[in-house]
């Protein structure tokens, strides 16, 4: 590792080996500690989301990780990472890119969630020349423009929602339902997913959502600029592309193949893991571990249309 060496964490009793499966380290980075997972083995998939905690990756990578290294980490403030520097798309862009350093990833394939896409692209502008490709689930990865996007992130990350729900908890408790991550959560699980996202992972939610109006877009511009160039897959749940990311999506690059989750919702890796596990590992095989372009496999999508799936 380039950085400080990193440590394994005591689990908190709340989080067992069944709903969190993997060995957690833990690395130094701005006055904070940084929670992290590496499993499997392979060419290296870096998983990120800004805003809450890794457990919603937990079945994707129990499918990805026996082909792929897969990384994912805990953003500042949220799960099992210190608060340290604050919260915020800045703070997690920081940490992706110090893991990213420390870990030496290289020929990696960024797989970006919600606000991931824009801290996994800010952190990316760092070293362009380490990412192979991109996948951009239910994310978006530009400036926030029109009344209904900026609208959405102004009412929820508003001080007055942000309290409500540190001391309520109603956005962990709506989300862990099967309209978020809970699908395939047990009682337990779900249980888990909401201690994750104690009172302090609440206001750096919505502190997160609250950055993405402030954010300084010019640097996610970049780091999407330098990787538009290697191929790009998009998966999205059938009902939650009401800003309709995906049209924009299909026109930031040349290779672009696009997945849409029948009856997902938000968290489409959450809803159906086996279709956005094959979806990925098809993808990645044909695009980037082979080197050419092939044809994507039909059964993945609900449709094809000028190379894309959607």
């Amino acid at each position: 590792m380039n950085e400080t060496a990193t440590t394994p964490i005591t689990r908190p009793r709340w989080l067992s080996n069944r709903a969190w499966p993997y060995d957690v380290k833990t690395f130094e980075h701005n006055a904070s500690r940084i929670a992290y997972t590496d499993t499997g083995a392979g060419r290296a998939l870096l998983l990120v989301h800004s805003g809450t905690w890794t457990i919603i990756w937990r079945d994707l990578i129990a499918r990805l990780a026996p082909r792929f290294r897969v990384v994912a980490l805990d953003p500042p403030a949220m799960g099992l990472s210190d608060t340290g520097a604050g919260a915020g798309i800045v703070q997690t862009a920081a940490a992706v890119s110090a893991l990213v350093t420390a870990l030496d990833l290289r020929d990696l394939t960024l797989v970006l969630h919600d606000l991931g896409g824009p801290a996994g692209l800010q952190a990316a502008r760092d070293w362009p020349g380490r990412v192979a490709g991109l996948a951009a689930v239910n994310c978006f990865g530009w400036r926030p423009a029109g009344a209904g996007f900026r609208g959405m992130l102004r009412i929820v990350g508003s001080g007055v929602l942000r309290e409500s729900d540190v001391w309520t908890g109603w956005l962990p408790a709506l989300s862990s339902t099967r309209y978020g991550v809970g699908r395939h959560f047990s009682r337990a699980d779900r249980i888990a997913y909401r201690r994750g996202f104690g009172r302090r992972g609440r206001r750096s939610f919505h502190e997160n959502m609250h950055s993405a109006l402030h954010l300084d877009f010019s640097h996610v511009d970049e780091g999407l600029t330098a990787i538009a160039d290697r191929p790009i897959l998009t998966v999205f749940g059938q009902h939650n592309d009401p800003l309709h990311f995906q049209p924009r999506w299909r026109a930031v690059g040349s290779d672009v193949e696009q997945v849409v989750v029948p009856h997902g919702y938000h968290f489409p890796m959450c809803d159906a893991p086996d279709l956005v596990a094959a979806a990925i590992t098809d993808w990645h095989g044909r695009k980037i571990a082979s080197g050419r372009s092939a044809a994507p496999i039909g059964s993945l999508c609900l449709g094809r249309a000028n190379g894309a799936m959607f």
